[in-house]
C-alpha cells in the first residue's frame, strides 16, 4: 500500500517513557512520565495518553469528512465528542499490545444513524486504518 502524505509532522522523544517529547516547529515540550501501574511515579504525559488524544481528534475529523461525502449520513454535530481508552499490556505472542475503546457522542444523532457513521469513519479514521488487524478497537455510542 502506498501513501501520498498530504503533511508530515516531525517530534522526537529522549529518555524514553521518563523523558520528554517535543514537538518540531512548535514550543511544546512534554514532560513523560509512566503511569504508576507500570512502576512509574504517574507525573508527566505518556504514550498511551497522547496516541488517545490523537486517535481522538483525527476520528473527529474522519466523521465529518464521511458526513462531507454522503448525504446519506448525518451531519456531525458541533458538540461531538469522543473519548479514547487506551489500554497497554501484554500480549499472548509475547510483546507489548494495545486495545483501544472509543466512546463516541453525537448528541441529537439517532443510533443507527451514528452507527452508520462511525462504521464509515472506521474507513477513513488513518488511525483506525493503522490498526487494523493489529489492536481491538470498540466503538461505544454514548
Amino acid at each position: 500500500m502506498s501513501v501520498s502524505p498530504l503533511y508530515t509532522a516531525h517530534g522526537s522523544a529522549t529518555g524514553g517513557r521518563d523523558g520528554k517529547g517535543l514537538v518540531e516547529g512548535t514550543d511544546l515540550i512534554l514532560e513523560l512520565g509512566s503511569p504508576k501501574e507500570m512502576g512509574g511515579s504517574g507525573q508527566g504525559y505518556n504514550p498511551e495518553q497522547l496516541f488517545a488524544v490523537g486517535y481522538s481528534a483525527c476520528y473527529i475529523g474522519a466523521m465529518k469528512f464521511a458526513a462531507s461525502q454522503d448525504e446519506n449520513l448525518p451531519t456531525v454535530p458541533s458538540d461531538v465528542s469522543v473519548e479514547a481508552a487506551v489500554g497497554i499490556g501484554l500480549r499472548d505472542a509475547g510483546g507489548f499490545g494495545l486495545t483501544v475503546t472509543l466512546k463516541v457522542s453525537l448528541p441529537g444523532v439517532e443510533k443507527a444513524d451514528a452507527e452508520r457513521l462511525t462504521e464509515t469513519a472506521h474507513t477513513i479514521c488513518p488511525y483506525s486504518n493503522s490498526v487494523r488487524g493489529n489492536v481491538d478497537v470498540v466503538t461505544e455510542i454514548v
